[in-house]
């Protein structure tokens, strides 16, 4: 397992061309709005700047001010709020558009990094375990668990690591529009490398959206 930084891919989203033998099975990239909406947060912050300007509102209307003046109390927290939100919608169209997933018949790579790309490599011998959540918009995330010996750096690998999960973090291939699919391949893949090495495959395991954060999965038909 490795970090790389590059500045040239001979095949999109890898780093160097594939060994003999290894083949590319799927590529994919997050979906910008989800991406922007869960990583950074945007729904909180909306809902802070929203308060925000109800409670300058209502404090300007007790102090019995002018119309103009309740406005203005009201409409700066609302700017300032629609600024920050663009500017976040910004950096999730641009954090999905240098973001590139591959799988491939030996390992999972994360391209990603805006101003510098960056190659995280995980070979499936890393890998114990994989989940799928899905998301009530449609999109899905793929976290994949590494062994105990393996650690990927939580702030090195943002936003491409699994929420909450900082003492073992985990890679996770994020917004995907065909996460099932992903999940899919991934699974065949897995089955196929245990075979070679005659060891039992990594599970992939189904997620509830409600249950996010419990242990409560199910398997997913692969």
């Amino acid at each position: 397992m490795s970090i790389v930084e590059y500045d040239y891919e001979p095949i999109p989203g890898l780093p160097d061309q594939l060994p003999p033998g290894e083949v590319l099975l799927w590529q994919g990239s997050p979906s910008s709005w989800p991406l922007a909406h869960r990583a950074l947060r945007m729904l909180p912050i909306g809902a802070y700047f929203g308060l925000l300007a109800l409670w300058h509102g209502w404090s300007a209307l007790q102090q019995q001010h002018s119309a103009r003046e309740v406005l203005q109390a009201v409409g700066i927290p609302l700017l300032l709020g629609a600024a920050v939100l663009a500017l976040l919608a910004l950096i999730g169209w641009a954090a999905a558009r240098a973001t590139l997933y591959s799988i491939t018949s030996q390992r999972v790579v994360i391209r990603h990094g805006i101003a510098l790309p960056m190659s995280l490599n995980l070979p499936f011998k890393h890998i114990d375990s994989a989940s799928l959540r899905m998301h009530h918009d449609g999109t899905g995330d793929v976290a994949l668990v590494l062994n105990k010996a393996q650690r990927v750096g939580y702030l090195l690998s943002w936003p491409h690591v699994r929420p909450g999960h900082y003492a073992q973090p985990q890679p996770t291939l994020r917004a995907l529009a065909d996460a099932p699919r992903a999940a899919e391949v991934l699974a065949a893949a897995l089955a196929e490398s245990a075979r070679g090495a005659e060891c039992a495959p990594p599970a992939i395991v189904r997620v509830a959206p409600a249950k996010a954060a419990q242990d409560a999965r199910a398997p997913v038909a692969a």
